[in-house]
C-alpha cells in the first residue's frame, strides 16, 4: 500500500494548478522547440534537439510525479481542524527559547513543506514535536546541533 499525500486545501490547488500548466502549456511550447530544432537538419549535433528532449522528459517526469500524488491524496480540511492541539493544516506561532525569536509556520504534510514559505512538514523533527502539542506547552526537539526548545505560543487556521 502506498503511503497518502496530506495535503491541505491550498496545495491541492497549486498541484492541481501546476500540473494543467504542465499539460497544456510547457508540452506545447517544448513540441513547438523540438519542431524547430528538427527544422535545422542533423540532428545528431544539434544542442537546441538535445535541451528540447531533456525538457520534454523533465516535463513528462513532473506530470508522472503529481499524478501520484494526486491519486494518493488526503486532503486535510482546514475548517475542522481541532485548535486546541497542533495539527497539519493549522498555522502555529512559536517562541525558540534559545534564539528569543518568535517564529511562524504552517504545519503540512511533506509533500507540500517549503520552508521558505514557512511550511513544515508533519514528518519533520519540529513538526513531529509540535503535532499534539497545545498553546503554552514547551516542545523539545533533538538535532544534529543539540536539544532545541520552543514553546507554543498561538495555533490558528492557516486561512
Amino acid at each position: 500500500m502506498e503511503k497518502k499525500n496530506i495535503l491541505t486545501y491550498e496545495g491541492l490547488q497549486e498541484l492541481e494548478t501546476e500540473l494543467q500548466d504542465l499539460k497544456v502549456v510547457k508540452r506545447k511550447e517544448v513540441s513547438q522547440k523540438i519542431k524547430e530544432a528538427r527544422e535545422q537538419g542533423d540532428l545528431s549535433e544539434n544542442a537546441e534537439y538535445d535541451a528540447a528532449k531533456d525538457e520534454q522528459r523533465d516535463i513528462e517526469t513532473r506530470i508522472e510525479e503529481i499524478e501520484k500524488i494526486l491519486k494518493n491524496a488526503e486532503v486535510v480540511d482546514e475548517d475542522e481542524i481541532d485548535l486546541d492541539k497542533v495539527s497539519i493544516g493549522c498555522r502555529v506561532r512559536l517562541y525558540d527559547c534559545e534564539f528569543e525569536e518568535e517564529l511562524s509556520y504552517k504545519i503540512v504534510g511533506s509533500t507540500e513543506a517549503s520552508s521558505l514559505h514557512g511550511k513544515i512538514s508533519n514528518e519533520s523533527p519540529v513538526g513531529k514535536a509540535l503535532i499534539g502539542a497545545k498553546e503554552g506547552d514547551t516542545v523539545s526537539v533533538e538535532t544534529q546541533e543539540g536539544i532545541l526548545e520552543y514553546k507554543v505560543l498561538e495555533i490558528q487556521r492557516s486561512n
